[in-house]
């Protein structure tokens, strides 16, 4: 998509600090993180939400929480925990329509959600 933020991040048009990048997805630093740890994973197939997913990419959702599983580790939160969202659609807040996982970490998280 011409006009995608995290399109572009991923084809390195906007610089961004990327923590991990392979041939299915990117992570990089949220820009206005909301604790020590924010790191947004990306399909780089540009895929609008989790509305748009197809049957074939099951196997990349899969990945995702694999990549997020190891950069927890590498960042140290691994196991004091960590919060994974995926948000979908106006109510949810999604500002960004690139489907992303945001890995949230490094403090006690606070309750309730929504």
């Amino acid at each position: 998509m011409a006009d995608c933020i995290f399109c572009k991040i991923v084809a390195g048009e906007i610089p961004s600090e990327i923590v991990f990048k392979d041939d299915r997805v990117t992570a990089f630093r949220d820009i206005h993180p909301v604790a020590p740890t924010h790191i947004l994973i990306v399909p780089n197939k540009h895929i609008a939400s989790i509305n748009e997913l197809q049957p074939e990419d099951e196997g990349l959702m899969g990945y995702l929480f694999t990549v997020e599983r190891k950069l927890a580790e590498q960042e140290g939160i691994a196991q004091s925990g960590f919060r994974s969202i995926i948000n979908t659609g106006p109510d949810s807040g999604q500002e960004v329509h690139h489907l992303h996982l945001h890995l949230i970490g490094g403090q006690r998280m606070r309750h309730p959600m929504g």
